[in-house]
């Protein structure tokens, strides 16, 4: 910030003038304690309009005068024995401090307590001082230059002037016309963050904020190059949050940022609203993440159970007293942790135990063609427990507000996708994760995505590659966030079977990972999991035969898991008799054939023989594709002309890996299901022609198929040359 002001001389106030030795020019020697009494003058204000950049800190000269009540101590006050100390001042919030508190500046110095603030001019006055006059003595600052020391003088001047809150309040209605087409400014977030902190019921806050914040959500591309305006926007919502109605006036305030529509007209406000809330989440946890290397391992994030623990907040946490730049470090401990570890820190106690008896046993020995009773070991709940955090009450107002608004910002239709896909990477601290009191909170959200039938938005329950746990990994029956005996668990894979998951690879993971916990459920009377338990029998995924009797029995043990599984053993005779060697080598449906068409011509007979189907220019979908996994000699598939999707080609890829001709010319697959056929080698001759293919795809399917000899790529984006 520049001020316009003053100092004595034409020149240029930047010029390095001649000094004398910091020691050698004394000014008069102190009679009777009065120093102060001095005569001395200011300098004259300038009238050229000379523009100052006010100081935060700076090196300077320093020497204290005390005011001498007895013979002895004016003595010692004397000139003669009068020393000046070099330091380094910082111009605080509320003092004047040294970076090396030593001397005379071992203690700061109070801008309370600074009763005149004046500029030393008369003769034989060391060159380019300001006095400072406090109770009981003086304090000089020397500067190098008269400029330096005009910036002194005005920086102190402007700590020392303390306003009133109608003041401040009426500053800021002043500055407000100036934000009406401009973000504000670092500055003036630190100072309007104050104000909220200080005065969060003003009206100031309602009144002239709102408009303010509304435009940073509105316009603002990156707060990483900005965090102020992250800070204020915190701190704008925490105000609300402060009001009578509290979290119904920050409802509102969302509302108005999204509007009356069905469809946000704004794509920006939503992506800056989440960056808003995962910075504030963060904060809250952050004095524990950077007060020692005690942050759970991944594996006691997945593996661990919640446990309460005692312990007594110190110090609050304030959004304010963050870094501006939010740097979110995950710290990776090696597996030779301590079964036992307590850490404490200014906030938060640990306590953290791990013991995998459990873990071993559920595994199954690599020679043991046995495997152990997976409901006894269910039964077996995990010894390992990860952390129990408990916040101060301010931190846990502030994380309660804005997991509050996450929730209200998943009841949006339009604003979930996106929202699903930036919560998919699991955006927050392992500490968080690790927080009862949070993951609770959170459920809501992801069963709000587990509710939704849109794909892009349930797709984002899953983890985002390979290797790393997501959502449902987390809110799944063992995982950490699980409190709920698994139900939140059921609904994530009742919408995901019902979706494009239906697959082998779905279940083959469910029965790796999760086979106890749906077993558990099934024996409940859950529908989903008396399904899941049927498929799973159905696509021959259980191989051990133990295991296949243990399923068996769990169906068996309710109504109806007994009547899907009868319902399975039906299906299973049909299976047999459908594959039963005979029956025409080659069919062709006729014209506008439906899925219920070819269910219905397939029941009818055996088709063990069947190695050539077209069902060209017919009415069948991906539906269909339950019934052409059935078919074991099959070879060649026409599906020209379908509307035959990515859903259907996921699961013929899984199941017909022996078929070596498929026509999908003028289909609506994509490149999602495109790159499922990867994984069938046999293909010798793909048809593509008028799908959504994209060059990438094409390229990634000539490399991973090694016997296709024949491609027809016209009329994608793939087709190269066009004739």
């Amino acid at each position: 910030m520049d001020l316009t002001s003053s100092s004595g001389g034409a020149g240029d106030p930047r010029q390095i003038e001649e000094t004398k030795p910091l020691l050698g020019g004394e000014m008069s020697a102190v009679e009777g304690g009065k120093l102060g009494a001095v005569p001395c003058r200011r300098a004259l204000l300038l009238c050229n309009g000379m523009r100052y950049k006010l100081l935060q800190e700076g090196d300077i000269q320093v020497c204290v005068i005390r005011h001498p009540r007895t013979f002895l101590s004016k003595i010692l006050t004397s000139k003669f024995l009068r020393r000046w100390e070099p330091h380094h001042l910082t111009l605080a919030d509320n003092s004047l401090a040294s970076a090396t508190p030593t001397g005379y500046m071992e203690n700061s110095v109070s801008y309370s307590s600074i009763e005149d603030v004046q500029l030393l001019s008369w003769e034989n006055a060391p060159k380019y001082c300001l006095q400072l006059t406090i109770p009981g003595g003086t304090v000089l600052l020397q500067a190098a230059n008269s400029y330096l020391r005009d910036q002194w003088f005005h920086s102190l001047q402007w700590k020392n002037t303390n306003l009133t809150t109608q003041e401040h309040e009426n500053i800021i209605v002043a500055i407000a016309p100036l934000l009406e087409n401009n973000h504000p400014p670092p500055d003036l977030c630190e100072f309007f963050c104050k104000h909220c902190r200080e005065r969060p019921r003003s009206m100031v806050v309602i009144e002239v904020f709102t408009p303010v914040v509304q435009r940073i959500l509105k316009h603002n591309m990156d707060f990483g190059k900005c965090p102020r305006l992250r800070l204020f926007t915190q701190e704008y919502i925490l105000a609300l949050n402060e009001l009578n109605a509290g979290m119904e006036v920050v409802k509102k305030f969302i509302h108005s940022m999204h509007g009356p529509t069905g469809q946000c007209p704004h794509p920006r406000v939503l992506p800056n609203l989440v960056a808003v809330c995962l910075a504030a989440i963060y904060s809250c946890y952050e004095e524990f993440i950077n007060s020692r290397d005690n942050s759970p391992s991944l594996k006691e994030i997945r593996n661990g159970c919640q446990q309460q623990c005692d312990r007594k907040p110190n110090l609050p946490l304030r959004l304010l007293h963050t870094s501006p730049d939010l740097v979110c470090q995950e710290a990776t401990l090696s597996e030779s942790r301590l079964k036992s570890v307590i850490v404490t820190s200014n906030e938060i106690h640990v306590e953290v135990e791990r013991n995998n008896t459990a873990n071993q046993k559920m595994t199954a020995s690599a020679g043991n063609d046995s495997e152990p009773n997976l409901i006894d070991c269910l039964m077996v709940s995990p010894t390992c427990s990860t952390m129990s955090i408990e916040l101060s009450p301010q931190a846990d107002r502030i994380l309660g507000c804005y997991v509050e608004i996450l929730k209200i910002l998943s009841d949006y239709d339009d604003w979930r996708p996106a929202l699903a896909s930036l919560l998919q990477p699991i955006p927050f601290p392992k500490e968080a994760l690790a927080h009862e009191k949070f993951t609770k909170e959170l459920k809501y959200v992801i069963q709000r995505f587990a509710e939704d039938p849109r794909q892009e938005v349930h797709s984002c329950l899953l983890s985002v590659r390979t290797g790393k746990d997501g959502w449902f990994q987390l809110y799944s029956p063992g995982g950490v966030a699980c409190d709920d005996d698994g139900e939140l668990f059921a609904s994530m894979v009742h919408i995901l079977m019902g979706s494009c998951y239906k697959t082998k690879k779905f279940l083959l993971s469910l029965a790796e990972n999760k086979l106890g916990p749906c077993m558990l459920l099934a024996l409940r009377g859950n529908q989903t999991m008396v399904e899941i338990l049927c498929l799973m029998l159905e696509y021959n995924i259980i191989d051990n035969n133990d295991t296949q009797l243990q399923i068996i029995s769990t169906l068996e043990s309710t109504d109806v898991g007994k009547k899907m599984y009868e319902q399975l053993c039906d299906r299973q005779r049909e299976l047999k008799e459908l594959q039963r060697k005979g029956g025409p080598t080659r069919l062709t449906l006729p014209s506008k054939s439906t899925d219920a068409d070819l269910a219905r011509l397939l029941s009818s007979g055996s088709f063990g023989n069947l190695e050539n189907l077209s069902l060209a220019f017919t009415n069948v979908t991906s539906a269909c594709a339950e019934h052409l996994i059935k078919l074991p000699s099959l070879k060649q598939l026409n599906l020209w002309s379908t509307q035959f999707g990515d859903a259907g080609l996921r699961l013929l890829s899984e199941h017909l890996t022996m078929l070596q001709v498929l026509n999908l010319c003028e289909t609506p697959v994509t490149d999602a299901g495109l790159l499922a056929l990867s994984s069938m080698k046999s293909l010798c001759s793909l048809n593509m022609n008028s799908t959504k293919l994209s060059a990438d795809t094409y390229e990634d399917l000539k490399a991973k198929l090694p016997n296709l000899k024949e491609v027809d790529v016209r009329y994608t984006e793939a087709w190269k040359n066009p004739p």
